[in-house]
């Protein structure tokens, strides 16, 4: 394969500008198809981002013979469905994040996948954004010596418009796997995995406190990757807008490294010599440098750091940290 012809399923918000545009920037890649069950809403995307098709109907757009590869960009509950059907039509997936609703259907998704042999790839972008490279080009360098443990801290207020009769995806367990945890968290436990290598042990807790939604809104956890290095987290969707907070902290024998998930405050070393900080803003379009991986991938020119295998790990770490 010289060009990667893409579709999209679901083009939604976060194809806007996240990862749509991308398709057409990247190497060797071009976006010639989208879907979406509103054949209206297709159109004005496929119009308004200059895409040759558009379909109503997710089947047509698999089966599509100038689609190569298919980009799903729906909520959770329904990748797995869409997964295995553009792997029996023998094309490869890149799916969004989190993977699925759970580690059981990531299974399903992987082996699919493998039985129809072409490649599966999921959206943890931020293995290929400029911050978190530099934090794992810190760690392989031996900038704070042996890790040791690690602590994530994710806090947030609840969203100030927050409509109990209209709740976003993301809060409904049935769509979402959980609730904001899923959605977020699974972007910090990627991130520990492509840093630190395989979390093997992992158990935690859940709770409701506000009340504002089905799902839970605290999650506290702890877990040890197979190196030995052990960790913790604490994530809570109802602090006061004061108390926000997003930071990492990897904790080594000669120092430590901080950095946040979600925004774009500097990546910040300590050692003896004192504090460094990087700040390496992400590009216009996030999802871009790793779907270049992919292209890259698919077109023997590269490998892509974020596939189901690596992606299902995420999932069931955690399955395990919400029982």
């Amino acid at each position: 394969m010289q060009e990667v012809r893409w579709g999209i399923i679901g083009c939604g918000d976060v194809t806007e500008i996240k990862s749509g545009p991308a398709f057409n920037k990247c190497s060797n890649s071009r976006l010639v198809a989208v879907m979406r069950r509103n054949s209206e809403k297709a159109r004005d995307y496929a119009q308004r981002h200059g895409v040759p098709k558009w379909h109503s109907k997710a089947q047509d757009l698999i089966l599509d013979p100038e689609v190569d590869a298919v980009y799903i960009a729906t909520p959770p509950d329904s990748h797995a469905y869409y997964a295995m059907a553009v792997a029996a039509a023998g094309k490869p997936v890149y799916v969004e994040k989190p993977m699925a609703l759970n580690y059981a259907q990531s299974r399903q998704m992987l082996e699919a996948c493998q039985q129809a042999q072409v490649p599966l790839y999921v959206a943890y972008y931020r293995r290929c954004l400029p911050a978190f490279l530099k934090v794992k080009e810190l760690l392989d360098a031996g900038a704070i010596g042996d890790v040791r443990l690690v602590n994530i801290q994710l806090y947030q207020p609840p969203h100030p418009e927050l409509d109990q009769q209209n709740l976003p995806w993301r809060v409904q367990p049935e769509i979402a796997g959980g609730g904001l945890f899923f959605d977020l968290a699974a972007h910090q436990l990627d991130l520990l995995d492509y840093f630190l290598g395989p979390i093997t042990a992992a158990s935690g807790q859940k709770e409701n406190q506000a009340g504002l939604y089905p799902a839970e809104d605290i999650v506290t956890a702890q877990f040890r990757f197979e190196s030995g290095v052990l960790g913790s987290g604490t994530w809570c969707f109802s602090v006061a807008a004061e108390q926000q907070t997003d930071e990492t902290t990897i904790i080594g024998s000669r120092g430590k490294i901080t950095y946040p998930t979600f925004s774009n405050d500097p990546v910040k070393l300590y050692t003896a010599d004192g504090v460094q900080e990087f700040l390496l803003p992400p590009p216009a379009h996030v999802q871009q440098p790793l779907i270049q991986t992919v292209v890259d991938d698919l077109t023997g020119h590269g490998t892509c750091p974020s596939t189901g295998i690596s992606a299902a790990r995420t999932a069931w770490v955690m399955d395990q940290i919400v029982g």
